[in-house]
C-alpha cells in the first residue's frame, strides 16, 4: 500500500474509532432516535442530489438502509442512551463480523474455513466475558442491544454482498435516505413530539458538531475514503485495518471520557480483536472475499 493510502486507511480507523465518543457527546442533548435520523438526514441531503442514482437494484437499498441504518444504528444509539459506554461499544459492535460469517454460511450456503470457526468460538468467548463481568457498569439488557444491533450489521452485510455497489459512497447516501423516515417516525413515537422538539430548539454548539460529524466525517469521508481504498487494493489488504477500530474506540474513550477498561475487559477485547483476525485475514481469492467490502462502517 502506498503511504499516502496508508494515511488515508489509518485516517479512517481513527475517524470511526472517535465516532463512538462522538455519539456519546451528541446523546447527551438528544433523544438517539432523533440524533441518527438527523445523521442520516445530512448524509443523504445534498449529496443523494449530487451523485446521482445508486446503480443497484432498490430492494437491495431499501433492505440495506433498514437493517443497517434503521436496526442497527437505531439500536445502537439506544443501547449508548441507556449506558453502554462508547469503548464498550465500539468493541462489542464488532461482533458483526461473527454474525456475517454465520449468515454467509446459513443463507450464502458457504463452507466455512477453519480458521474462521476458531475465530468465531475465540471472539464468543470474550463477548462472554463481557456479559459475565460483573464490574462493568453497562446494564445487560443495553448491552444485549448492542449484540443485536451488530447481528442486523450483519443482516446489511449479507445484503451488500449480493447488491455489489460499485461505488460504496454512492449507495451509503442512497441507504442514508431510506434511513430518515422510519427512523423519524418511530422517534416521533417512542421519544414524543415535544422531546425532538425541544431538542432540536435547545440544541448548541457540540450537538451541532456532533451531527456533522457523525454525517460528513464519519459517513461521506469514512466510507468515500474506505470505497476508493476497496477500489485500489485487494480486499484481504484492506480488512485488516478494521481491527483498529475498536482498538481507537476504547483508547479515545478512556483519553477524552475517563472510561476505565479493567482486566478482565482488556482480556475480553484481546479474545475479540483476536477472534476477528482469524475471520478476516485470508488468503487471496476465498470464499468470503467481497464481505471485508461491508465490514466496519460504525460511522
Amino acid at each position: 500500500m502506498k503511504p499516502r493510502d496508508l494515511l488515508l486507511a489509518l485516517a479512517v480507523v481513527v475517524v470511526w474509532g472517535i465516532n463512538f465518543v462522538v455519539i456519546e457527546v451528541g446523546l447527551e442533548g438528544m433523544p438517539p432516535l432523533l440524533l441518527s435520523a438527523l445523521r442520516f438526514f445530512f448524509a443523504a441531503v445534498p449529496a443523494i442530489f449530487l451523485l446521482g442514482k445508486p446503480r443497484v437494484a432498490w430492494r437491495y437499498v431499501v433492505g440495506v438502509g433498514l437493517a443497517l441504518g434503521v436496526a442497527k444504528f437505531g439500536l445502537l444509539f439506544i443501547a449508548m442512551d441507556h449506558g453502554v459506554p462508547a469503548g464498550l461499544s465500539s468493541l462489542v459492535l464488532q461482533s458483526q463480523v461473527i454474525f456475517t460469517v454465520l449468515f454467509a454460511i446459513a443463507v450464502l450456503r458457504e463452507r466455512p474455513r477453519p480458521t474462521q470457526i476458531i475465530g468465531i468460538v475465540i471472539a464468543c468467548v470474550g463477548i462472554l466475558l463481557i456479559v459475565l463481568d460483573r464490574k462493568l457498569s453497562a446494564p445487560l439488557p443495553a448491552l444485549v442491544l448492542v449484540i443485536v444491533a451488530a447481528g442486523f450489521w450483519g443482516v446489511a452485510n449479507t445484503i451488500t454482498r449480493h447488491a455489489k455497489p460499485p461505488d460504496t459512497l454512492r449507495f451509503m447516501v442512497w441507504v442514508s435516505a431510506v434511513a430518515v423516515v422510519p427512523l423519524l417516525i418511530l422517534s416521533l413515537l417512542t421519544e414524543g413530539p415535544k422531546a425532538d422538539v425541544d431538542a432540536i430548539r435547545a440544541i448548541d454548539l457540540s450537538g451541532i458538531g456532533a451531527i456533522a460529524y457523525l454525517a460528513f466525517v464519519a459517513t461521506l469521508f469514512g466510507f468515500g475514503v474506505w470505497g476508493y481504498l476497496l477500489r485500489q487494493y485487494d480486499a484481504s489488504t484492506v480488512a485488516p485495518f478494521s481491527l483498529l477500530v475498536p482498538v481507537v474506540g476504547m483508547s479515545a474513550a478512556w483519553v477524552l471520557r475517563g472510561e476505565a477498561v479493567g482486566l478482565q475487559q482488556a482480556i475480553a477485547a484481546a479474545l475479540v480483536i483476536g477472534g476477528m483476525a482469524c475471520t478476516i485475514i485470508k488468503r487471496r481469492r476465498t470464499p468470503l472475499t467481497t464481505e471485508s467490502r461491508v465490514l466496519v462502517k460504525s460511522g
